[in-house]
């Protein structure tokens, strides 16, 4: 059983500097950490706002295209396959910045990180087939269920399926801390989640650090 699930949103720049913390905490306690999804494009699927400009919805798209094959991925190759997909995906679209490139070629982007991920390639045709929006639908909704709508990605649950399960949204954190203080970020996340608090933030941000 999973220490940890992380719903994520591949085009979400928060969810990605949340989940490197994750990967950190990982490999420093060996905890097992299941690959969710959530996205942002069935979350605003309904809005009319001005806000909401055809860029954000190209977004939000290109969210989906990645999620369609992380779901296929799923089912063929398992968990660690997302994994390793995800992070292929985080570093090509919020280091290098090749966000646009999804949208322009879905299958042929999908086809690179599935390669830069050691996966078959084939899977990237995958990125058209609406069949796998049942399953992602199905896992946001879950998300949800656990922390109450309003909110976005990431969404973490510790130790899913237990008597001491606990959710939360975030952190929205802007640099992945290391080492010890991303232990004791972790420590803190967690008793949060698990003290029953629904909400503390500030509005106020530094620069976001994707190193």
């Amino acid at each position: 059983m999973a220490d940890l699930e992380f719903y994520f949103d591949p085009v979400c720049p928060f969810a990605w500097i949340t989940s490197r913390w994750v990967k950190e905490v990982q490999g420093l306690r060996d905890y097992d950490v299941t690959w969710k999804f959530i996205s942002l494009k069935m979350i605003n699927e309904h809005r009319t706002e001005e806000w909401y400009t055809p860029e954000y919805r190209a977004g939000h798209m290109a969210g989906l295209y990645a999620h369609r094959v992380c779901d296929e991925v799923r089912l063929r190759e398992g968990n660690a396959a997302v994994d390793a997909l995800y992070t292929a995906l985080g570093t090509a679209i919020h280091l290098e910045k090749r966000r646009p490139d999804i949208n322009a070629d879905p299958v042929a982007f999908m086809a690179e990180m599935l390669t830069a991920a050691g996966l078959p390639t084939g899977y990237a045709a995958e990125a058209l087939v609406e069949t796998h929006d049942e399953y992602v639908r199905a896992s946001t909704d879950e998300a949800f269920s656990r922390t109450g709508k309003d909110v976005g990605t990431p969404i973490l649950t510790y130790t899913p399926g237990t008597e001491r399960e606990a959710s939360l949204f975030g952190p929205v954190i802007s640099k992945a801390p290391r080492g010890d203080d991303a232990l004791r970020l972790w420590d803190a996340v967690e008793m949060l989640a698990r003290s029953g608090v629904a909400e503390i933030k500030r509005s106020l941000r530094d620069p976001l650090d994707f190193t």
